[in-house]
């Protein structure tokens, strides 16, 4: 199990509805996307780093574990604007205006991501996607999804035992050696989730497939009082924008 799966499942809001989590983060997300970069996206980004590591309780270096990712992504893009190819100025040179729009895309880009974050390290994938269906999402897609999701796990286990039995053959002593092994890795892997499908798709038949996976969901119920508050803390951040936009120059 991934780190943010683990701690999805032993979060402080594992047991409430995933709605309540959506209207939260997703909102965050928008707000992100929406409001202007400064100081809109800085104060979506406070805000969400206080909520993950205040109320739902996420602890920091968690949070820097699975946040360094996008947050490289983010970087990256943004760093693309800071130059221009082609242009009077020669083949490559500065962007007009380069930095400032940089820095407008990495904060909406890495306040929108904590947005997303807020709902995957509170919502284990096992509640959300089996409701996917009441929402109208085709069955056969969530049901294709959860195979995926759960089948993801077995084979990155496989992969990694696969890659502790090459180091212990001194696999990856040399540079040819380390080729060598991460060819044998992937059409290990490769195979055996062919393997794998082919004996899903077995079980399943004996089993009486009809074309839906019935699965247990735990019981929750949409909290009013928590989708009130949400709105109320995603309206605040949105009127205190407004307001600090007047204010600073």
């Amino acid at each position: 199990m991934l780190p943010i799966d683990a701690a999805a499942h032993s979060s402080r809001w594992r047991r409430r509805h995933p709605v309540d989590k959506a209207v939260l983060g997703l909102g965050l997300t928008v707000l992100a996307i929406s409001l202007p970069p400064w100081p809109g996206a800085a104060l979506v980004l406070v805000t969400a780093v206080s909520v993950l590591l205040g109320p739902a309780g996420v602890r920091a270096r968690q949070l820097w574990r699975a946040y360094r990712i996008p947050l490289g992504f983010c970087v990256t893009g943004a760093a693309t604007l800071l130059v221009q190819v082609g242009g009077p100025d020669g083949l490559v040179a500065p962007a007009p205006g380069g930095p400032v729009r940089a820095g407008e895309l990495l904060l909406r880009t890495s306040a929108a991501s904590l947005g997303v974050l807020l709902l995957a390290f509170t919502t284990p994938m096992s509640d959300l996607l089996p409701r996917l269906v009441r929402a109208g999402v085709p069955a056969a897609v969530v049901d294709v999804a959860l195979v995926t999701y759960r089948m993801s796990f077995l084979l990155l286990d496989a992969m990694r035992r696969i890659r502790e039995a090459q180091a212990a053959r001194l696999g990856h002593t040399t540079r040819a050696a380390t080729w060598r092994s991460l060819a044998g890795l992937g059409a290990t892997a490769f195979v055996r989730a062919f393997d794998r499908a082919a004996r899903l798709q077995s079980g399943l038949a004996g089993r009486g497939y009809d074309g839906t996976l019935r699965v247990l969901v735990p019981e929750a119920r949409v909290s009013v009082r928590f989708v009130a508050a949400s709105a109320g803390l995603l309206a605040a951040v949105a009127a205190l924008t407004f307001v600090l936009e007047r204010l600073l120059p």
